[in-house]
């Protein structure tokens, strides 16, 4: 009897045991998209029911490192072994680079969430959001590229580190932030990571970073710069890429480039060891950087931007940026910014179709003019947009103008666009005959697109209907667009869509979550903002 009670005794052990891991299971991927690939991912972490929520994370995400690797060594196999078409190697080399970003991001989320996981939720929740829209961006790469089908190759291992990261954010989103060194339970927000404004510009902005927005001018005292672009030689270097090659590596001071007036016909990259770079220019449309990479000409939309900024902590101001392809190449982007807090301030960014790819990470513009005419403001960052001027050009005939394509893929992401303040209007070669062109605010890129108008002047030139689909019914569900106390001409909501993710927003509670209090570090979204100009939504 005694080895019949022993085998009773282990059985009953190894029953709680299991009882416990699938406890643990169950608890940790409750609410995740990918239930049965969140198991399994959990199934062979060691002393699961022993560890926390962050220390789980952890693990999948480390698993979540080790696909990544393997993505890029198959990207890197299929360029090396294959004979390629140019536009093919290009949309290869941009996978390469986006997963390269993605384990960069990946690492970070780890160390914030072995260091104090509270106090860097929304941290966490940004980087695994650029993450996943690294992984999406990749395969849009080649959605417009004849011959071999090298997407359907790619796409499956780049399906699985997305669905890896979608479970984590789920994840995430259960541990309890804190705020002011309390612990604050969770609240659904539509927005988080953004933070309170002070003095005109996000708290994290530094107090030198802010003089350095707002100071008269580069030619005074009040601004030394590190290095001086001047097309007449008069500077350090005659071009903006001579002068971005000289950036110290990983900076961890503002490194600040002044470049003179004049228009500089050249294509800048600000890559991601260039931390907390600043350009300041002599004013928008006195120093202009233009040039006119496109679809149509052979580039991915990803590559054709005039500049491309990925460093973290970059700050623009007094200057314009400009693809002068024209509207019949298609995709053509001006600016492209996967750069965390990043701040653009008394820009103009000027093109035709995708003109502003807003692509990932947090974002803020203010008192800027964006010229365009389809989907010329797209990407998936969490981004806001205050005091700008928003202006739909003549498109080519027989097209629309639509303002935004946000471009968000899951629901816990904390990605999306909120326009305040803005104005919304028509350029000077479209608004003499505005009835000619139909223009919408958005349309749904992507299936949780979000963006939301608010406080903002919508000329007469919106549709009275406002919004246009992208396909059938496609994302009409699950995606969130919002009106809040919008005035002007265009502004009425009484013909909108009835679109089960459209809402005029009444409520003030409701809109305050769109407003920047909490969206881009530390705190939730929701909390009265103490901008002089937005003072809350009184």
């Amino acid at each position: 009897m005694q080895p019949f009670l022993s085998l009773l005794l282990l059985l009953s052990i190894a029953q709680c045991i299991n009882i416990s891991l699938a406890s643990s299971q169950y608890t940790h991927c409750e609410g995740t998209l990918y239930p049965e690939l969140c198991a399994s991912s959990l199934s062979t972490i060691p002393n699961l029911s022993k560890k926390s929520l962050p220390q789980v994370i952890c693990s999948v995400v480390n698993k979540t490192v080790d696909e990544v690797k393997a993505s890029s060594a198959n990207c890197s196999a299929y360029l090396h072994y294959r004979t390629l078409e140019p536009i093919q190697q290009l949309a290869i080399n941009d996978c390469l680079e986006l997963l390269d970003e993605s384990l960069d991001q990946l690492l970070l989320a780890v160390s914030n969430l072995e260091s104090k996981p509270n106090a860097h939720v929304n941290d966490v929740l940004t980087v695994l959001s650029a993450t996943m829209t690294n992984q999406y961006t990749c395969l849009d790469g080649f959605q417009n590229i004849k011959g071999e089908n090298i997407r359907n190759y790619i796409k499956g291992r780049l399906h699985h580190v997305s669905h890896l990261v979608s479970n984590s954010l789920a994840m995430v989103k259960k541990i309890p932030p804190k705020q002011n060194g309390r612990q604050m339970r969770e609240k659904k927000e539509p927005f988080e990571g953004y933070s309170t404004i002070h003095r005109e510009f996000p708290r994290w902005v530094r107090p030198s970073d802010r003089r350095l927005l707002q100071a008269p001018s580069t030619n005074s005292t009040a601004i030394v710069p590190d290095l001086t672009v001047a097309k007449d030689g008069s500077g350090n270097f005659t071009t903006i890429s001579a002068a971005v090659a000289a950036v110290p590596n990983k900076s961890k001071k503002r490194f600040v480039i002044y470049i003179k007036a004049g228009a500089y016909m050249e294509n800048v990259e600000v890559t991601k060891s260039m931390l907390n770079v600043m350009f300041i220019g002599d004013g928008i449309g006195k120093t202009v950087i233009k040039a006119s990479r496109n679809v149509v000409d052979g580039w991915t939309t990803f590559r054709s931007a005039t500049l491309a900024v990925v460093g973290n902590g970059f700050i623009a101001r007094d200057l314009t940026v400009e693809n002068s392809a024209g509207p019949s190449k298609h995709q053509a982007v001006a600016v492209r910014v996967g750069s965390d807090l990043s701040v653009f301030y008394r820009c103009s960014f000027v093109g035709y179709q995708d003109t502003l790819y807003t692509h990932s990470l947090r974002q803020f513009y203010r008192e800027c003019n964006i010229y365009g005419t389809i989907d010329f403001i797209f990407g998936n960052a969490a981004i806001v947009f205050q005091n700008c001027n928003m202006y739909a050009r003549k498109p080519n005939p027989n097209q629309s103008n639509i303002f935004t394509a946000q471009g968000r893929e899951d629901p816990n992401q904390n990605t999306g666009i909120s326009i305040q303040k803005c104005k919304v209007s028509a350029a000077s070669d479209l608004a003499g005959n505005v009835s000619s062109v139909k223009t919408y605010l958005g349309r749904p890129w992507k299936e949780y697109s979000r963006t939301v108008f608010i406080q903002s002047y919508l000329d007469s030139l919106i549709d009275p209907s406002g919004w246009l689909p992208w396909n059938g019914t496609f994302a009409l569900s699950t995606l969130y667009y919002g009106e809040y106390l919008n005035t002007g001409p265009g502004s009425s909501t009484a013909k909108r869509v009835t679109w089960p993710g459209y809402r005029v927003i009444t409520s003030a509670k409701e809109a305050d979550q769109f407003t920047v209090s909490s969206f881009i570090q530390g705190d939730q979204w929701i909390s009265m903002t103490n901008v002089p100009f937005t003072t809350g939504l009184n």
